[in-house]
């Protein structure tokens, strides 16, 4: 090819054509360009999506309506916070996030049994905590906490009342579970969004959850 040919192709525009690796991923692939920049549309979409992770990081979830559903569901439902004060906060200091109030871990000790028994059964706890996208617990958080509620109830386990908490992390789930005298705690959380998913939810799975558990030993299912 001659410099002038391909001085002539890199101003050619952009193909309409959608490349076949687009078909498999939602990941900013075969986008084109238009000269030695991204096509128009290509870079509106950049823009809209990074908005839409901006939003959902900042925004609060509706935890009102969603402890009305649950509890419209048949669900007990307990409210907590964690140690940040504020969103500015909660990011900054993502070990805060980790701690649970002082006030609602007392709370939660009235409602603890015994070595994370029921009786003959196993006790577990659902935690459902705003984590990095408030989008994720407005689109997913009812369906699936009720659905795994259901489940677990179906398979003879003492579920402990919902959690919802406010300005957490993962691992708040481990202060809860020591506060409740749970064997198992699930935490379903927010998950940092991406460019091409802002409202995922994560679930992550700690058994014998107590405060300094690692992250290593935790199962996690990812992008709900």
């Amino acid at each position: 090819m001659t410099r002038r040919d391909d001085k002539a192709l890199s101003h050619a525009p952009a193909s309409t054509e959608v490349h076949p690796l687009r078909r498999f991923t939602d990941a900013r692939v075969a986008l084109g360009r238009a000269g030695t920049s991204l096509p128009t549309r290509a870079h509106l979409d950049f823009l809209h999506d990074h908005a839409r992770a901006r939003d959902a990081v900042w925004a609060a979830p509706d935890l009102d309506g969603l402890h009305r559903r649950l509890e419209s569901a048949g669900l007990p439902v307990v409210r907590l916070r964690s140690c940040a004060p504020d969103r500015a906060v909660y990011l900054r200091r993502p070990d805060l996030g980790r701690r649970l109030a002082d006030e609602d871990a007392e709370r939660l000790r009235g409602l603890a049994t015994p070595d994370g028994l029921g009786g003959e059964r196993l006790r577990v706890g659902i935690v459902v905590a705003d984590g990095l996208s408030a989008m994720a617990i407005d689109v997913n958080a009812a369906p699936v906490t009720i659905g795994l509620a259901r489940g677990l109830c179906g398979q003879g386990v003492d579920l402990a009342p919902v959690a919802l908490v406010e300005q957490g992390r993962v691992a708040i789930g481990d202060a809860i579970g020591e506060a409740l005298g749970l064997a198992l705690v699930i935490v379903l959380i927010g998950e940092r969004p991406g460019l091409s998913a802002a409202d995922s939810l994560g679930c992550y799975v700690t058994w014998a959850p107590r405060p300094g558990t690692l992250d290593a030993v935790r199962s996690c299912i990812s992008n709900i």
